[in-house]
């Protein structure tokens, strides 16, 4: 036999088994056909779910918060699991469950993996999220947290961020802002001055009582709707001491520190009228190593006897 004779045979069977194996691809093919529009299909009506869905939880979110970024995220999150869905179940009409078995596992690893390496990045998303969905505050309000008192600038998905009012900005983690106790002040619209005072012991109380609240009820802007309270609170050193309470209307934190002001000048004037005295605080001074000794005593020294005798 020579060359050329086994080459045609190399190039026959080869051929035989080219058209074998496409014949076979061919027939499976033409088996798989349903299965493959019955999956195309699948995957159409879930592209068209997941639009639906992605509208309707941006509707949603839309009237639960106005952070776009977080409700951009949640919405493409919400679209991306309806056709993740609707992919698991398309390669499962075409009989490949091992390869959806694989992927699942696949991607069960890589979030364990991802979950520990950034633990601490995805409990601030998922704070951030929390608090965007909860509105606790919003842009505006002044709010203190973990000893940070300041009037909220932005949420974003990682931090909150404060403007204090020496004007400085900080960026607090979401999680430190979610696990603590935050104290939001403009929530109610108004706010409470607690202001204290002393008068002498040799002022009459009651009249101290009535002057003290008059002089705030001549104030412009203290809310009206809400009682003055009056305590007296203690026996001071050098004065009986109380503490009056009124509320304002807070937005901003001039509206609470010029109305503090006022009250404390409207107090001192008042008082100042009725001839009722706000004590300085009294102190008393011991002189000499064992104390007990007055200062012109200390200064004028020992005083020397007469030692030289009489004349006779």
């Amino acid at each position: 036999m020579n060359f050329s004779t086994m080459f045609e045979d190399f190039r026959s069977k080869l051929n035989e088994k080219v058209m074998t194996k496409l014949e076979s691809w061919l027939d499976t093919l033409i088996e798989m056909l349903p299965a493959m529009v019955m999956a195309l299909l699948v995957l159409i009506v879930f592209f068209g779910i997941g639009k639906l869905v992605r509208k309707a939880v941006h509707k949603i979110l839309s009237k639960a918060t106005m952070n776009k970024t977080v409700i951009d995220l949640l919405e493409t999150i919400a679209g991306i699991l309806v056709v993740g869905v609707g992919i698991f179940i398309a390669l499962g009409v075409l009989n490949l469950d091992g390869a959806v078995t694989s992927l699942l596992a696949g991607a069960g690893i890589v979030g364990l993996a991802l979950g520990f390496a950034f633990q601490d990045i995805a409990s601030n998303f998922i704070s951030g999220i929390i608090l965007t969905l909860r509105h606790p505050f919003g842009i505006g309000d002044i709010i203190e947290t973990k000893d940070i008192y300041g009037t909220v600038r932005k949420l974003n998905l990682r931090n909150t961020i404060l403007q204090t009012p020496q004007g400085q900005i900080v960026y607090i983690p979401n999680k430190i802002v979610f696990e603590n106790p935050l104290t939001n002040f403009t929530a109610e619209g108004q706010r409470r001055i607690d202001l204290a005072c002393g008068v002498s012991y040799g002022d009459d109380l009651k009249k101290v009582r009535k002057l003290a609240v008059e002089a705030i009820e001549e104030l412009d802007n203290y809310n009206s709707d809400r009682d003055i309270l009056f305590f007296f609170e203690e026996f001071g050193g050098s004065s009986v001491n109380f503490k009056i309470c009124f509320w304002v209307n807070f937005r901003t934190n001039p509206d609470f520190l010029d109305m503090r002001s006022e009250a404390i000048m409207a107090l001192k004037q008042k008082f100042d009228e009725n001839d009722i005295m706000i004590p300085f605080p009294i102190r008393t001074l011991d002189f000499g190593i064992r104390g007990g000794e007055k200062l012109d005593t200390m200064l004028a020294g020992p005083v020397n006897g007469d030692t030289n005798g009489s004349e006779g």
